[in-house]
C-alpha cells in the first residue's frame, strides 16, 4: 500500500527505523439523520474509505511521541501516558489523549508508551468526522497493544466520551459508532437511545454517494453546537412537566404536535421539532431504500436538508447553495448537509452517468457565488477500525 510506504519513510526520519504495526480508522458520512443522536433518535451512517493511519511502534519507557504528516508544523508532540489532562498546546493530540486518560479513568492502563505516525485522508473541516476516527484508531492500537479484550462498543463508548469530558464538545455517539461498527457496502440504522442497531445493505443500483465539500472551515467545539443541544434539553425538559418521557426521539409526530404548545420559547419550539421530525423522517428513509424505493429516501434525503435549515439553523450559504444547485441537476435523487453543519460537507446520491456534468455544473456554480471551489469525492462504503 503506497499509503504506507510513505508512511515508513516519514516514521524513520522521525523516531528512527524500528518494527511496526499498521492501523486504519475510517471516516464517517451520515445519509439521514441529523442532530437526533444526542436528542436519543435514529441516525444512518456509513464509515467510509476515506480515514485515518497509523503506523506504531511500542516504547520501553511510558512516553508517547506523535506525529501527523497532515500537520507537520505541529511537530512532535510528546506526553505521558498516565494522569493526561487537555492542554492546548498539544493541539490534534488531545484526541488520542482523551481516550488514553478514559481508558486509565476504567482501569485500562497503559504499560509502555508508542512512537506513532499519523496520516489522514480525510479533507480537514469537512465534518467526516476525523476527531472521531483518531479516537476510535487509539481505542484499538491501545486494545491490540495491552490485550484489553474490550468489546468495538466498548471503545466507541470511550473514544465518545474522550471527546465529551476531555476535549469538551457534547457530541453524541455516532460518530464514533459509525467509525469503530462500520461494515463494508452497508450503512448502521442505529437507536442513539438504546445502541440498539442493524445493518442495511445499501444497494444503490445505478447511483453513488457523492460528498461534497464546501471548503469552508468550521470548527466542531464552536458553541453553536453546544448552544442546540442545550435548546433541545430545555425543551425536552419542558415537556416533562406534562408527560413522562426520555427523549424527544421517543415522540412521533404527532404526539410531539399536541404537547409542542408546553414548550415556551419559539426558537425550543423549532429546534425539537427538528429533532422529533428528522428521526421519523430517518426511519421512513430506511424503510423506503430497504425496498428500493430509492427516489422516495432522496426526497426525504432533501426533506432533511431543509429542516436543519428553517428549524435546527445549522445550514449557511455555502452549505444551502450546495444542496439548491445539487436539487436543480439532472440526475440528482436527494441531496443534503451532512455532519453538524455551519460547513463541511453535503451528501447527494446521484446516478452515475450524471456524475460528470454534476461536479462540472455544482462546482462552477458554486464557485461563482461563494468564491472559492468545492471538492468532490465518490464514497466507498468501508469497513470499521481495525489493524492491517
Amino acid at each position: 500500500m503506497e499509503i504506507l510506504q510513505e508512511m515508513k519513510k516519514v516514521f524513520a526520519e522521525h523516531f528512527g527505523v524500528q518494527e511496526t504495526k499498521a492501523f486504519f480508522s475510517p471516516g464517517r458520512v451520515n445519509l439521514i439523520g441529523e442532530h437526533t443522536d444526542y436528542n436519543g433518535g435514529h441516525v444512518f451512517p456509513c464509515a467510509i474509505s476515506l480515514g485515518t493511519y497509523a503506523l506504531v511502534a511500542a516504547r520501553s519507557d511510558h512516553k508517547s511521541r506523535l506525529f501527523s504528516m497532515n500537520l507537520k508544523d505541529a511537530g512532535v508532540i510528546e506526553f505521558p501516558m498516565e494522569g493526561l489532562a487537555y492542554d492546548k498546546k498539544n493541539d490534534w493530540a488531545n484526541y488520542p489523549m482523551g481516550v488514553i486518560r478514559m481508558f486509565e479513568d476504567a482501569g485500562y492502563k497503559a504499560s509502555h508508551g508508542f512512537d506513532i505516525v499519523i496520516n489522514g485522508t480525510l479533507p480537514p473541516s469537512s465534518g467526516l468526522s476525523s476527531s472521531a476516527s483518531i479516537e476510535v484508531l487509539t481505542a484499538v492500537i491501545l486494545n491490540d497493544a495491552f490485550g484489553f479484550g474490550l468489546s468495538m462498543v466498548d471503545m466507541v463508548k470511550l473514544s465518545q466520551k474522550a471527546e465529551n469530558k476531555f476535549v469538551g464538545v457534547n457530541c453524541g455517539i455516532m460518530d464514533q459508532f459509525a467509525v469503530g461498527m462500520g461494515k463494508k457496502d452497508h450503512a448502521i440504522l442505529l437507536d442513539c437511545n438504546t445502541l440498539d442497531y442493524r445493518y442495511s445493505r445499501i444497494a444503490l443500483q445505478d447511483c453513488s454517494i457523492v460528498i461534497t465539500n464546501t471548503n469552508k472551515k468550521h470548527s466542531l467545539a464552536s458553541s453553536a453546537y453546544n448552544v442546540r443541544r442545550a435548546q433541545c434539553e430545555h425543551a425536552l425538559n419542558e415537556l416533562r412537566e406534562i408527560r413522562a418521557v426520555g427523549s424527544l426521539g421517543e415522540l412521533t409526530n404527532e404526539e410531539y404536535d399536541k404537547l409542542a404548545g408546553h414548550i415556551q420559547d419559539r426558537i425550543e419550539r423549532q429546534r425539537a421539532h427538528h429533532a422529533v421530525y428528522e428521526n421519523q423522517r430517518t426511519l421512513e428513509a430506511v424503510a423506503a431504500l430497504e425496498k428500493n424505493d430509492v427516489e422516495k429516501f432522496g426526497r426525504l434525503m432533501n426533506a432533511s436538508h431543509v429542516s436543519l435549515r428553517d428549524d435546527y439553523d445549522v445550514t449557511g450559504i455555502e452549505l444551502d447553495t450546495l444542496a439548491e444547485l445539487a436539487w436543480a441537476q439532472e440526475g440528482v435523487i436527494g441531496s443534503r448537509m451532512t455532519g453538524a453543519g455551519f460547513g463541511g460537507c453535503t451528501v447527494s446520491i446521484v446516478k452515475n452517468d450524471a456524475i460528470p456534468a454534476f461536479r462540472k455544473n455544482v462546482g462552477e456554480a458554486y464557485t461563482k457565488k461563494i468564491g472559492y471551489a468545492p471538492s468532490f469525492y465518490v464514497a466507498n462504503i468501508a469497513d470499521g477500525a481495525h489493524k492491517l
